[in-house]
């Protein structure tokens, strides 16, 4: 039987991610494709991606993220990594086939959507580990990765005997009180 214990491996590039400001020049055939889809509203839908796309930026700093975009309707959201109760990837068939995707970041505010939507990335993994590294709260510049080892299934099994007689014990001391 081997276990696994967590060491640090593989470091995450954070200059990348605070660098990123901007979605992946594919969005904008995306929401081109969207718009397609609706045939006659074309450019009723066209207009808003187009101005969504021209104005969404990202802003990674030490505390949380930022995420605004629009020109008549302004949205801003600002979420500490504190606050991050989930994060998800999903990527679509069109924005697998133009290379991107979209990681959605989740807190406890009870909606079942997410909170902030990062939209249009190229490094979607880079920003998810990234993001899960923070909601954790790692400082250092590492994600935990799996490996085994000796030292490992050693450990493993001294915390096995410890629960096994403790909870020996416990049967013990319950069996002195329903007898007596």
């Amino acid at each position: 039987m081997q276990t696994t214990q967590l060491t640090h491996a593989e470091p995450v590039r954070e200059e990348g991610i605070f660098a990123l400001s901007r979605p992946d020049n594919n969005l904008l055939p995306l929401y081109i494709m969207y718009a397609l889809l609706s045939t006659v509203a074309f450019p009723f839908v066209m207009l808003p991606l187009y101005f969504k796309y021209k104005t969404l930026r990202y802003t990674f700093d030490q505390e949380g993220i930022s995420v605004s975009y629009g020109i008549l309707w302004r949205r801003e959201s600002y979420t500490t990594y504190s606050r991050i109760q989930d994060i998800h990837v999903s990527r679509n068939i069109g924005e697998r086939w133009l290379g991107i995707g979209t990681v959605d970041i989740q807190t406890a505010s009870g909606s079942s959507t997410a909170e902030v939507s990062i939209v249009g990335i190229r490094n979607y993994e880079q920003v998810r580990d990234f993001l899960y590294g923070r909601m954790r709260g790692m400082n250092a510049k590492t994600v935990p990765t799996a490996t085994t080892g000796e030292k490992g299934n050693e450990e493993a099994k001294a915390v096995l005997q410890a629960i096994h007689n403790d909870l020996k014990a416990i049967r013990i001391s319950l069996e002195r009180k329903s007898d007596g």
